[in-house]
């Protein structure tokens, strides 16, 4: 009787952890950039016994998480007329360094100047250049190219006095070599940065919205709501013919 608990409980347990994520990922529906969490479960077996007939080795299943993923579909860009916010156009990611100065990896170009006069991310996060953070000089005109490269025009200069500054790391590491943090950032599963792409563009004065499709999400918490039903009512079933059955054993 209990290995029918035992599928019915860690089942009921796995779809309310796959509940949370669906809910995460509709709370950033409107999130600059964001990407979809995915989650899987499979069923494994549960090790008992000798490995004799009488007592098997494997004799009840559980239900366990797989590696949760992430969809990597792009999201649509949208035109903002501000210079500073850039959209990567197909694959490809931000390098931003985290508080711990690592780097780590973003789809947000929701990007601004900071007090200190560094590019940063929405999150204050410093924007990686081709040498490090990127220092804004006080009062310039910014403009980022395609290739990610930062121009400056200071206030009362010629057009012609136009200067490079800086270039945007684009980096475009396989998706299979990337895992996400709980900040919602990306980094290396070995731990090493990776290397600049030129092939990765942006595009200027645009920002990529989320890839969570709001009703595909909504579908799923009416799924897995019903499968949390189905398993708590074979958790009902197991201890009802639990039942039944101490009460056949007393009479007989």
């Amino acid at each position: 009787m209990d290995r029918l608990i035992y599928t019915a409980m860690t089942g009921a347990s796995q779809t309310l952890e796959q509940q949370a994520t669906v809910a995460n990922n509709l709370a950033n529906v409107s999130t600059t950039g964001f990407r979809a969490q995915l989650s899987t479960y499979r069923s494994a077996p549960m090790n008992f016994g000798d490995g004799s007939t009488i007592n098997p080795d494997t004799t009840r299943t559980f239900v366990l998480s797989s590696t949760p993923g992430a969809d990597f579909a792009p999201g649509a860009i949208s035109q903002t007329g501000n210079p500073l916010d850039v959209a990567i156009q197909g694959q490809g990611w931000l390098s931003v360094q985290t508080a711990d100065g690592n780097e780590a990896y973003t789809r947000a170009g929701n990007l601004h100047v900071d007090q200190n006069g560094q590019l940063v991310t929405a999150s204050n996060l410093p924007v990686v250049g081709s040498g490090g953070p990127i220092s804004i000089p006080p009062g310039a005109e910014v403009t980022i190219g395609k290739d990610g490269t930062i121009t400056a025009l200071m206030p009362g200069d010629p057009p012609a006095a136009l200067a490079v500054i800086d270039q945007l790391k684009l980096v475009n590491p396989s998706p299979g070599s990337l895992q996400r943090g709980d900040d919602g950032l990306f980094r290396a599963a070995d731990g090493q940065p990776a290397d600049a792409d030129p092939t990765v563009t942006v595009a200027s004065g645009a920002l990529e919205g989320s890839n969570v499709n709001p009703v595909a999400a909504m579908v799923s918490m009416i799924t897995n709501a019903r499968q949390f039903q189905m398993q708590t009512k074979l958790l009902q079933t197991a201890d009802q013919n639990e039942q039944t059955a101490n009460q056949l054993l007393q009479f007989s």
